[in-house]
């Protein structure tokens, strides 16, 4: 895949973001987690959720939680790639449309900003299961940037604690 968007070396390399990620959200690595970093860009990134049994619900599909949640990481990551290593940037809205039933497979996110400003950044996030083509659910979101001075603030917080 050699769209133009992916030409542009992300903010932080792939192992940088890796160590980022285990440092401020070692959650995201916890053992059964499944989440893995397939491909980074500036402003973009490729996700995979390995799939689990228990993420089935009743009807016999993955459910909508694991799939919010799997969009809501792709677009941390997307911003992530494009700002560098800002761990108060959070969510202020996450959308997302459940298109089809996904299959017992891992699932594929591809998360890409639209717009990056000073203070928000907007993008969307489309989801497949792996090996398919059509979307199983597509989201939208916006993340909030921090100030400089409160991510400097952050940053100077977690020296004196550590």
């Amino acid at each position: 895949m050699d769209r133009p968007e992916r030409r542009r070396e992300p903010a932080l390399a792939h192992g940088a973001l890796e160590s980022f990620l285990r440092t401020e959200f070692p959650q995201v690595f916890k053992a059964g987690r499944g989440l893995s970093i397939e491909e980074i860009w500036h402003g973009g990134a490729q996700i995979r959720q390995a799939f689990r049994d228990d993420f089935v619900r009743p009807g016999g599909t993955i459910s909508g939680p694991t799939m919010m949640a799997l969009a809501d990481f792709a677009m941390y990551i997307a911003v992530i790639t494009a700002i560098g290593p800002v761990p108060l940037a959070v969510t202020t809205n996450l959308n997302i449309n459940f298109l089809r039933k996904p299959g017992a497979a891992d699932l594929l996110a591809e998360a890409k900003l639209i717009k990056l400003g000073k203070r928000l950044a907007v993008g969307e996030v489309t989801i497949r299961s792996a090996g398919e083509l059509e979307l199983v659910a597509h989201a939208t979101s916006t993340y909030s940037i921090p100030a400089p001075h409160d991510a400097q603030w952050y940053f100077n917080t977690i020296n004196v604690i550590d």
